[in-house]
């Protein structure tokens, strides 16, 4: 019986540290831009030159102001969610996986001459993250998207 639990135990042990190996994702705008991806597959970003990591920046019209209340609206709307910065064209938040308490961080940084909102999204360890990243982000993009239609429609 006990190696029949060795047989289970020493597996989900052997993948979980390969999941959380310790490495920490760059956090922060780097020379003014968000940061890039590494190498590994549990990032995203709408400034990633490569496919596997890209998604589209999410437009905007109209202020800055009132796509950056929209946007947190959005972000808070998920749950686990933290925001733990925000200025006036920057917003970083923390997400924390129910299970195992994985953190993993979202920016997202206002070009307001071209009306975008780059996105980057990254899990702080780990290798894989299951698409986890990318499904966030476009949750929120179409989170976010929802709170224009709406506010669009109670106006007419």
């Amino acid at each position: 019986m006990a190696r029949r639990i060795d047989l289970i135990v020493v597996p989900v042990c052997a993948g979980l540290l390969l999941l959380w190996s310790g490495r920490t994702a760059a956090v922060g705008l780097d020379g003014g831009a968000l940061s890039p991806c590494p190498v590994s597959p549990n990032c995203v970003s709408s400034r990633s030159g490569d496919s596997s990591h890209y998604v589209e920046p999410y437009p905007y019209d109209g202020l800055q102001a009132e796509a950056r209340r929209r946007l947190i609206i959005a972000v808070e709307s998920i749950s686990r969610s933290l925001v733990v910065a925000a200025t006036e064209d920057y917003i970083h938040a923390e997400f924390t996986s129910a299970v195992f308490g994985f953190v993993d961080d979202a920016e997202f940084l206002f070009d307001d001459s071209r009306k975008v909102i780059h996105v980057r999204s990254a899990s702080r360890s780990g290798y894989y993250d299951f698409g986890v990243n990318r499904r966030r982000i476009e949750t929120i993009r179409a989170l976010f998207l929802a709170q224009k239609s709406s506010s669009t429609s109670e106006q007419n």
